[in-house]
């Protein structure tokens, strides 16, 4: 009784959520060069919140690879992909969002992590430790998270 319970209030949590206007991650349409022209949520970013997203280890840490002088209070930027001062005079909204959901699509051997992919993973972890984790997988981020990461990442200009 109890787990008919608790599927029947996910499910019905997840009908909510997506009802909100959110585009789940294999839904989710990039063009030719990668760039998603569609917002991932009806909801509008929030750019402090994107902020916090790319300067949390627990949540994006995308300054682990990134520089931003705008994210000077957080330490260790990373120099492994470009910094991102002005990134938003290089490209356009959808550029960047389609970079932030899954930089594969741009960038063909970028070793930047789709953050918004839930299939097609190689999960070399089964052959080595047996904990490769089985059935579908969560994106890194969700939805909200991409959108607040695209306006944060806006608001850099040269």
């Amino acid at each position: 009784m109890k787990i008919a319970t608790f599927i029947l209030a996910a499910s019905a949590l997840v009908a909510g959520h997506l009802s909100a206007g959110e585009i789940a991650p294999k839904d989710v349409r990039y063009d030719d060069y990668g760039a998603v022209e569609t917002p991932l949520t009806s909801k509008a970013g929030d750019s402090a919140n994107g902020a916090i997203v790319m300067k949390s280890k627990s949540i994006g840490n995308c300054i682990a690879c990134h520089a931003l002088a705008d994210l000077n209070d957080a330490p260790f930027h990373g120099e492994i992909g470009p910094a991102l001062d002005g990134v938003g005079d290089r490209w356009n909204e959808a550029e960047i969002r389609g970079i932030v959901s899954n930089a594969k699509m741009t960038f063909e051997g970028s070793m930047m992590p789709a953050y918004y992919k839930v299939d097609g993973f190689i999960r070399p972890g089964r052959g080595f430790t047996g904990k490769a984790a089985d059935g579908p997988l969560t994106p890194l981020l969700t939805a909200q998270q991409i959108e607040d990461v695209v306006a944060f990442l806006l608001t850099q200009r040269e």
